[in-house]
This record gives structure tokens, sequence and C-alpha cells, in this order.
């Protein structure tokens, strides 16, 4: 029987009042994709923390009274996707909750968020990542960025990396548990002007590679951008190399949308001028097998 049901995605990210970062990017993502979006919030900041200062409320403690709540009103969800997450506590409450409400068809979505440059953020240290390794456990999928595959991996980190090496890498790390691992933001290093995302499914041991031209501009909220078309596409029944085509299509459209303007770089991508292109169907595939 047709109930006309709209998949419930419940996305566990920080809220930041300005800068298009995390749920302010995450839920008109999916909502654009057609998925209902129920929020969980980490925690509420004024602006987030590329800015020079930043007020900041923790909401753990709020966390668990909206879990048992919807646990009162058996709210089932059709994804969990997860995004920053500010301490062990934390990572450990959405570990019991995931373990709880995982159905053989719920999609876990975990992006390790730990830390980039080769480096973790300044309020993470080891006991962060140990916690993140066991999160990582229960996903279906993981998009760590390169910084983060080191750290849950626990080997010295490489800024330039071949294919086979990454293949060896994302491997390694699916043997953690998830299905597909996505690194995100590869840097080329004979090639300066382009970027590349790698995956790797372990449904039918399969590789892939999606290159993008690279503009020298950084906008904050990308890896969010990413994550939550992946998260999209894949529910919607796509690929794993067409979600992985639509989610770095989109970042670049929105990058070439806002580069040419007089704009505060801080504020991301102008995500209002091409959340219209989710609903356009992929024109030029650009993923290959490796």
């Amino acid at each position: 029987m047709f109930t006309g049901k709209t998949k419930r995605v419940v996305a566990v990210h920080d809220l930041s009042g300005v800068g298009r970062v995390s749920l302010s990017v995450v839920i008109p993502v999916l909502s654009n994709m057609g998925f209902n979006v129920s929020s969980l919030p980490t925690s509420i900041l004024s602006n987030h923390t590329q800015y020079p200062s930043f007020s900041f409320l923790d909401l753990t403690d709020e966390m668990r009274k909206i879990l048992a709540q919807w646990k009162l009103l058996d709210i089932e969800f059709d994804a969990i996707y997860t995004g920053y997450l500010g301490s062990v506590e934390q990572v450990n409450i959405i570990k019991e909750f995931v373990c709880e409400n995982k159905r053989n068809d719920t999609l876990i979505m975990i992006d390790p968020v730990l830390g980039d440059n080769a480096k973790l953020y300044a309020n993470f240290n080891e006991d962060m990542v140990i916690a993140m390794r066991k999160l990582i456990g229960v996903a279906d999928v993981v998009t760590p960025n390169l910084t983060e595959l080191f750290f849950l991996l626990d080997i010295p980190y490489s800024e330039y990396n071949g294919d086979e090496e990454l293949k060896i890498l994302m491997l390694e790390l699916s043997k953690k548990g998830p299905d597909i691992v996505i690194i995100t933001n590869v840097p080329e290093k004979v090639n300066p002007h382009i970027t590349s995302v790698y995956a790797y499914n372990k449904k039918g041991h399969r590789f892939w590679k999606v290159t993008c031209p690279y503009l020298p501009a950084h906008f904050p909220g990308m890896g969010d951008t990413f994550t939550s078309v992946i998260t999209g596409a894949l529910l919607q029944g796509d690929s794993l190399p067409m979600a992985l085509d639509r989610a770095a299509q989109f970042c670049y459209q929105g990058i070439r949308a806002t580069f040419g303007y007089e704009y505060d770089r801080r504020e991301g991508i102008m995500l209002e001028k091409v959340l219209r292109n989710l609903e356009l169907p992929i024109q030029v595939t650009s993923y290959e097998l490796i």
C-alpha cells in the first residue's frame, strides 16, 4: 500500500547562527532532495569557529532529553547522519543511539570530524580519536578528509598519495566496519589545479575516483555540503559513483557561483543560488574505476 511517507533523516550536527555550515547546510540540501530532516543539534554557536570569536552553547545534556523524547514517541529514522560531535561523551551518546535505532535498511552516515591540514582541531585530543574509531565501526558510510583518514588508521600523515596507496588505506579503514569509505579533498601532487575524491565499496570490492578543477578559495561548510548530497543521493537510490559525481559537481557549481563576488568567504558558498541544481540530472560523468 502506498503511504506517501517521506524518508526521515536525523542530522546530528552543530548549528551556527551565521555561516553556511553544519545544520545550516544539511537541512536545505536534504530538504531540497525530498527528505524530512529531524535535527539533533550538538551545540549552538553565534557563528562558526573560523571567525575570530564566537559564542558557544554545549547541548550534550539536551541531546539525551531529545533522544529520550523521540524514543517515547517511537519515531523511526531511515538514515542517521552525523557531523561535528564536540566531545567523547557526545560520540558515546550517538553510538548508543545508532545501535538502538539501526534497522537493516537504515543508512548510517558518519562524517568523522576530527581535524584538517595534518592536525586535530583545537578542542580534540587522542581520546576523541579513539572514540571516533569506535563510532565508525557502526557506520555504513564514512567520509573522512585526508587528515582524518590517517588519524583513524593511527599512522603518520602523508599529504600526497597515489591511487594504489589510497586504495590500501581505504581498504584498511573499511576493515574497521563501514561498507563504503569516501576520502574527500585529496590533493594531486602532479597537478595542483585539480582535487579528487576517492571511494571504496566493500560490496563488489570496487574503488572509484572523481576529479574536479580546483579554485584557489576556501569556503567553510564544503565538507558538510558534499556529505549531505552524498547522503541524499544514496537514499534516492543512486549508485556510489553517481552519488560521488552528483556531490562533487554540486560543490563545484556552488564555488563557481560564489567565487566572482566581492564577498566575505567565511559565510560559505552562496547555497541559495545553486540549490535548484540538485533537481537536475547529471549532465557529465567524471568518475572512473581505479
